[in-house]
């Protein structure tokens, strides 16, 4: 068996060097833990603000066409900053960790959530979305080999259970198809969320998300120039924010301290934080769209960050 341990090159990119196969993550340091989760939590609260921001892009943007531009202009923020500190091209065996990353988080969920989000409004997307967390764990648990504790599963799946119980409820008993663009979405983003975690080991997390933008340039680009030839345009305030706050803010930023977070305490810890993010997404629906909540989506928010806390204090 190839032992690797964790070292940092001079090109910044850590380079593993030690088993990781088949052995249970260590423990991080208490000060590492505190860093992770800020980090963690500062990608969540970046990450709340994207569905009202993709609400006031719809404004004036088609679906398609704020999803293609919004990866390019990612992309031009990442491409400049890797070409800035001239960080050479990750290596071949990182590329297809790379792929799953652009196909779940840069271009899957962002363009899923978006069509979803013409039918739908923001709090019942927010709520729905609060499966991911359980879902990312999963995907953590089958792909890197983490084991959390039962009582961790217990709080997730009750957190999940609160999430599926809001959308029986809010749909009728059955589900719409823009509940379906919101399952779907869980699935590849989740899948991204947990390949991004896992490159986050190996090389700095700013690095693995602006290397899967650039990767996405040869789709993003004529993608971005058929969808505005298509559907009409109009700049607004609104819209231009939203535009850039998804680009910048979600895309980019906001990936790189999730990601970091996700590396240094883990990824199922870490994707339990995200059980925040539909109650913030709920008060920014309210703050800046003016959305009128049923009291099933605050107590459905409240349900699952209970639940948040619990998978915190439950030992992986």
């Amino acid at each position: 068996m190839r032992t690797e341990s964790s070292a940092i090159d001079r090109t910044g990119i850590a380079v593993s060097t030690e088993p990781t196969a088949g052995l249970p993550p260590r423990s991080p340091a208490p000060s590492d833990r505190r860093s992770g989760t800020l980090q963690a939590a500062l990608g969540v609260t970046a990450f709340s603000l994207t569905f009202p921001a993709t609400a006031w892009g719809l404004e004036g943007f088609g679906p398609w066409s704020l999803v293609a531009v919004r990866c390019v202009l990612a992309a031009v923020v990442a491409g400049g900053c890797l070409l800035a500190l001239r960080v050479p091209r990750p290596d071949r065996r990182h590329l297809a960790g790379l792929a799953v990353v652009a196909a779940g988080v840069v271009l899957g969920f962002p363009l899923l959530t978006t069509l979803a989000l013409r039918t739908s409004t923001t709090a019942h997307a927010a709520v729905v979305v609060g499966l991911l967390p359980l879902t990312t764990a999963v995907f953590s648990s089958l792909r890197t080999g983490a084991r959390p504790s039962r009582m961790f599963w217990l709080a997730a799946c009750a957190g999940a259970a609160a999430v599926i119980a809001f959308t029986v409820q809010q749909s009728g008993g059955a589900v719409t198809g823009a509940d379906a663009y919101l399952f779907g979405a869980l699935l590849i983003c989740a899948a991204g969320y947990t390949e991004g975690g896992r490159l986050a080991r190996l090389m700095p997390g700013w690095q693995v998300i602006g290397w899967a933008l650039v990767l996405c340039l040869p789709l993003s680009v004529p993608g971005a120039l058929v969808a505005l030839s298509y559907e009409p345009v109009r700049l607004t305030a609104h819209s231009v924010t939203g535009l850039l706050w998804v680009a910048a803010g979600s895309q980019f930023l906001g990936l790189v301290v999730w990601y970091r977070g996700m590396a240094s305490i883990g990824i199922p810890k870490a994707s339990q934080l995200q059980l925040a993010q539909p109650l913030l997404t709920l008060v920014w629906s309210v703050l800046l769209l003016g959305e009128r909540l049923t009291p099933a989506a605050p107590l459905t928010a409240a349900a699952v960050l209970v639940c948040i806390a619990l998978t915190q204090r439950a030992r992986s």
